[in-house]
């Protein structure tokens, strides 16, 4: 029997989500599925999309991979999804336990009709205002932080939706991009900060919003800008409206997505994802070069940076490690044994180009720690003399409270130790990571970091955290713990 199962690999930052929506055309949600697939990477763990004919609204949501809800046995549930509208979304829980009821978009009829909502992000002070909510009699039906949006804005008393929608967002606190269906429009936002990515596109008539361009280059697509943090965007019949609802503050862009998270294809706020991996690998070699006979990357993440420090290291780049891609996270017989096995299950050692030879390892960033031990171990089993690690981000040495699954700021290994015990740790010969403000000159500034008007979010490697932590400061984080064990 085929049972779900924790990821294989818990040693990575986990993706945040995707949304993707679509107004303008006859097979929105043929699009839109396909949309959904190109974002695959960004959650795994459900999908789901509302599409909309001017009237009515046809959902259809499940948990698994784009594939195995719209492809395959399951081709017959786009057809169903009747509309020249549509929104989606790819799930990886950051609030929520991972069954149905939290899958979105999430849909609700309101007195103006119906309208459904997909968010990615994190509500920093969702349980604030849903705790205040359900003292008010309002019904949660999920224990995801994006059904608050919905609540606020059935609260709303301004007379259209859009404004409805406005004064809601300006009663969250957190990171977001937000896509919105109503039965005439779609509505795409970021937060102030511009932390979560949202990129506007184009095909024939119709206009797309996406969380990153390579969901319009699977559609045949053209990208035609990005949207502006703090920025509302409406898609109607007669074409795109911008609206500004929010007060303009200094941009907070996740600099994780260039490091890891999104695909290496996209274009994610005019920077080539690849290119700007490969300059962090350069970086990395200018700052921290190790004597070494071949560079070998960590697959998948890990290998435009291993380029970019091979070609500044003068060293040659060689795939040591070979990823298996059809272990995902399912499993037959999850027994602790077959756990264990979990990197020998994803990885395998290319004995020909380690053995007998001094190893650089360049992976993306360093977590618990888990994953890098057993990888270490594998390549000095395949026979390399030396095995010395370089990771293309700074130490990850507190939680990310924005949107995206880190472990408690206890189980990161950089929170509890030196980089020297580090390096003990996973058992390399040396260990090192870019510095902040070499990141910083990977992404083009040239001075490095700016202490006092950073242009990122890195608040996993500082600790400075742009927007406010309403829940967690309120003491609040075992009584959402405890909530969520509940609605499991």
């Amino acid at each position: 029997m085929t049972v779900i199962t924790p990821y294989l690999d818990d040693d990575h930052l986990r993706e945040e989500c995707a949304v993707f929506g679509i107004y303008g055309t006859t097979d929105a949600a043929a699009h839109t599925a396909l949309g959904l697939h190109a974002l695959q990477h960004r959650g795994q763990e459900a999908t789901g999309i509302v599409a909309c004919n001017g009237e009515q609204f046809h959902a259809h949501r499940g948990l698994g991979h784009v594939g195995e809800n719209f492809a395959g046995d399951n081709a017959g549930a786009v057809d169903k999804l009747i509309g020249y509208a549509a929104i989606g979304h790819n799930r990886y829980s950051t609030t929520g336990v991972p069954n149905l009821r939290n899958v979105q978009p999430l849909f609700a009829d309101f007195e103006f009709g119906g309208l459904a909502l997909c968010h990615n992000g994190n509500l920093t002070n969702a349980l604030e205002l849903r705790t205040q909510m359900v003292h008010e009699g309002s019904l949660f039906q999920s224990t995801t932080d994006s059904e608050t949006i919905i609540h606020l804005i059935a609260r709303s008393r301004q007379a259209t939706v859009i404004d409805r929608v406005v004064d809601a967002l300006r009663q969250i606190e957190g990171a977001y991009s937000v896509v919105c269906l109503t039965k005439n429009m779609v509505v795409g936002v970021r937060d102030p900060l511009g932390v979560r990515p949202l990129v506007l596109g184009q095909i024939g008539e119709a206009y797309i919003l996406a969380s990153e361009t390579c969901a319009l280059d699977i559609i045949g697509a053209d990208f035609v800008r990005d949207i502006e943090p703090g920025e509302m965007v409406v898609l109607d019949d007669s074409g795109v409206h911008s609206i500004r609802p929010f007060a303009e503050q200094n941009r907070r862009f996740c600099v994780f997505e260039y490091i890891y998270f999104s695909r290496p294809d996209s274009v994610v706020e005019g920077l080539s994802v690849y290119e700007a991996r490969k300059s962090i690998g350069r970086e990395l070699a200018k700052e921290n070069q190790a004597p070494a006979d071949v560079v070998i990357p960590v697959p998948d993440s890990g290998v435009p940076a291993a380029i970019g420090y091979a070609e500044a290291a003068g060293v040659p780049f060689e795939l040591g490690i070979i990823r298996n891609h059809y272990v995902g996270r399912t499993f037959i017989e999850p027994t602790d044994h077959v756990r264990h096995l979990g990197v020998k299950l994803k990885h395998n050692a290319n004995r020909a180009q380690i053995n007998g030879k001094r190893v650089v390892l360049v992976d993306d960033s360093i977590v618990r720690g888990t994953t890098s031990t057993k990888i270490v171990e594998m390549v000095r089993a395949a026979g390399a003399t030396e095995v010395h690690m370089r990771i293309a981000s700074p130490p990850t040495s507190y939680s990310c409270y924005y949107g995206v699954d880190t472990p408690k700021r206890e189980k990161l290994l950089a929170a509890r130790m030196s980089v020297e015990e580090m390096a003990r740790e996973i058992g390399v010969d040396s260990l090192a990571f870019i510095s902040l403000d070499g990141l910083y000159r990977a992404m083009g500034a040239s001075e490095g970091r700016d202490p006092d008007a950073p242009s990122y979010c890195d608040a996993c490697f500082t600790g400075d955290y742009p927007i406010s932590l309403t829940d967690l400061n309120g003491g609040n984080t075992d009584k959402q713990l405890s909530l969520l064990a509940e609605a499991s």
